[in-house]
């Protein structure tokens, strides 16, 4: 059992006997009333986000989640198949259990596979990740000085904001939690 004053992102916790990972947290002490814990937790089964607040010192089960580092091979319709990268085992997983994490991973790149008594969880891309601009509305002259942000689709698929001054086959880095523009390499 641990509390909420142990949490640290990439936790994996059973809230309602559902797996999540903590994607953030944050202890908020009001002026008036009890102190809590306010977080974003990522379902571990259908890798949606949902936003949860828990009174301090709560304490809630930890899941021993084993991380094996994966190459990602190819994608054939529902299914991914990955390479153990020591032992050179591949194996074929359902693509949900990679969730949003599927738009940002290229073959050959390195993931984490997430096991919990052996049986595979979820698949996480690293957290930040150069992908290539395949489509984007061309930037004008002057355009980098203005804050202002427009799509542009990745070569994996992934759209995201970015820069106007961005264009097609510059690469990106971005990070692969929040699916945000970070800089261009």
């Amino acid at each position: 059992m641990i509390s909420t004053n142990q949490f640290k992102n990439g936790m994996t916790i059973v809230v309602d006997e559902v797996l999540y990972t903590i994607v953030e947290f944050q202890h908020v002490k009001p002026g008036k009333g009890g102190a809590f814990v306010r977080t974003k937790l990522k379902n571990l089964k259908t890798g949606g986000v949902v936003d949860k607040t828990f009174r301090a010192g709560e304490k809630f089960d930890q899941a021993m989640v084993e991380r094996r580092p994966m190459q990602f091979l190819y994608r054939d319709g529902s299914t991914i198949h990955l390479m153990d990268t020591q032992n050179y085992e591949q194996i074929e997983l359902d693509v949900s259990l990679a969730g949003d994490a599927m738009q940002y991973i290229k073959d050959n790149m390195i993931v984490q596979m997430m096991t919990i008594d052996g049986e595979p969880t979820g698949v996480e891309a690293p957290n930040f990740v150069e992908l290539g601009v395949a489509q984007a509305d061309p930037g004008l002259k002057g355009d980098s000085a203005t804050s202002g942000t427009k799509p542009a689709t990745l070569e994996t698929g992934a759209v995201i904001q970015v820069p106007l001054f961005i264009n097609p086959g510059d690469t990106l880095k971005v990070d692969t939690r929040t699916g945000t523009y970070i800089e261009r390499v």
